[in-house]
């Protein structure tokens, strides 16, 4: 069952032609992800891993019909990554980056009223649904293996616990 993202989730990579745009791109294409496009600003034209990049989100949307997207992009220009992704009016983002001013997410938060799109992070590793789709920095185990039951409780984990000797200073 998914929430947020499933196998038919289309998503656009922003700063997927950066370091970590890259790293993670692969690492959401081994896993199954539907990555149909990439975006950063200059680099129109350029294939990253097979996924074609694109100026713009709006871009990104009319060609390929993403509606949902990762931010990886640095923080300075995060909340213009944001901005454009809300302006698209997708239905998900996950957004990686760290180190965003508080200042910029509560223009963000603004941006966001009214609007049908949802916002997960900053600072989140992304956004999983088992054995569907990966957003963000997930490994290919999280969304490729099945989960496997826990074979204790948590009365018997206490049970177990170490205990300590002598008084307390």
């Amino acid at each position: 069952m998914s929430i947020l993202v499933d196998r038919d989730t289309r998503v656009v990579v922003q700063g997927i032609t950066g370091r970590h745009g890259t790293t993670y791109t692969r690492v959401m294409l081994d896993s199954g992800t539907n990555v149909v496009a990439g975006v950063t600003p200059g680099k129109r034209g350029a294939d990253v891993h097979g996924v074609p990049v694109f100026d713009t989100v709006r871009e990104a949307v009319e060609q390929r019909g993403a509606n949902a997207s990762v931010v990886l992009v640095p923080p300075a220009h995060c909340r213009d990554a944001l901005y454009e992704a809300i302006d698209a009016q997708l239905g998900v983002i996950a957004c990686v980056t760290d180190g965003l001013p508080v200042q910029d997410m509560m223009l963000v938060k603004r941006r966001l009223q009214g609007g049908r799109t949802v916002l997960v992070g900053p600072n989140c590793p992304g956004l999983i649904t088992p054995r569907e789709a990966s957003l963000g920095m997930s490994k290919r185990s999280s969304t490729s293996k099945p989960i496997p039951p826990r074979s204790w409780s948590c009365s018997s984990a206490r049970s177990e616990a170490p205990r300590r000797s002598g008084r307390r200073s």
